[in-house]
């Protein structure tokens, strides 16, 4: 059995929100609380993605009409899974189970 480290992208809606910044904010503040206690283990960032011009970063969140959505990244290690298929479904098991009706998608499974 092989520990692995599953990255996950994720959808967040926030509503009545200023700046993008503040959307951030909020976003990794709410998917936080979502996932204390149960999975308090699961790191939470802001997702970026890379400009396709100037292969710059760039965040992975919009606002329109005081809505903002906002592209998180979840990482979780799993220990002792028997694939990377494995080692995906618990993730997607717990942090799906942690924050609901959430969109989830995973993006990387590295061996560590």
């Amino acid at each position: 059995m092989t520990d692995y480290c599953v990255t996950l992208e994720s959808a967040w809606v926030i509503k009545d929100v200023k700046s993008l910044d503040d959307a951030i904010g909020i976003a990794i503040s709410e998917a936080g609380k979502r996932l204390n206690p149960s999975a308090k283990f699961v790191e939470v960032e802001a997702g970026s993605i890379q400009c396709p011009f100037c292969e710059e970063d760039l965040n992975c969140a919009l606002v329109v009409a005081n809505t903002a959505l906002v592209g998180l990244t979840l990482e979780m290690k799993v220990f002792n899974a028997e694939s990377t298929e494995h080692a995906t479904r618990i993730a997607k098991s717990v942090i799906g189970r942690a924050l609901g009706t959430v969109p989830l998608k995973v993006t990387d499974v590295q061996e560590s």
